[in-house]
């Protein structure tokens, strides 16, 4: 199913503009953007509901940053006791653009590593390594290698 591209609103808008700025009738210019002569001469009601529930919504979302509309439309309606339509009221949660809000990711704080110890003995330190190389005629090698600190000698067994 294909996203509409305009809304009827901007549609609207569109044929406002076509029918002063160029000789066009209203009904052509309806049939030429694809809206109804009903939506041009439609006249929103502009309730003053709607500025407190989008002054209630960002009050919400600046406080409790990890609500969502869910939570937030349902402490509108359980605990303040407002009565509005849920798809009224997520109609203004998307015209704030709240739904768009991008969660930061969680960084995790790392202790700063212990400096790393030198070995003042001789075998008192031992490092082991897998190692794995291919021949240049395909054939594998694979080596187990173990150095020893402070000593001159590291033992490899293939």
């Amino acid at each position: 199913m294909a996203k509409k591209m305009v809304k009827p609103s901007f549609r609207r808008e569109m044929v406002v503009t076509a029918v002063g700025d160029s000789n066009l009738s209203i009904r052509r210019a309806c049939a030429l953007f694809l809206i109804s002569e009903n939506c041009y001469r439609y006249k929103r009601k502009l309730s003053s509901d709607n500025e407190l529930i989008a002054d209630c919504l960002l009050r919400l979302t600046s406080t409790y940053r990890t609500w969502g509309f869910g939570l937030s439309f349902l402490y509108l309606r359980n605990v303040k006791g407002f009565k509005w339509n849920h798809k009224r009221v997520y109609r203004i949660y998307r015209e704030l653009e709240l739904n768009l809000r991008i969660k930061p990711k969680k960084r995790l704080k790392r202790e700063t590593p212990d400096a790393l110890a030198v070995p003042d003995k001789i075998n008192t330190s031992w490092s082991m390594d897998f190692m794995h190389d291919q021949l240049e005629d395909g054939r594998s090698v694979r080596l187990f290698k173990i150095h020893i600190s402070l000593a001159m000698a590291s033992c490899c067994r293939v």
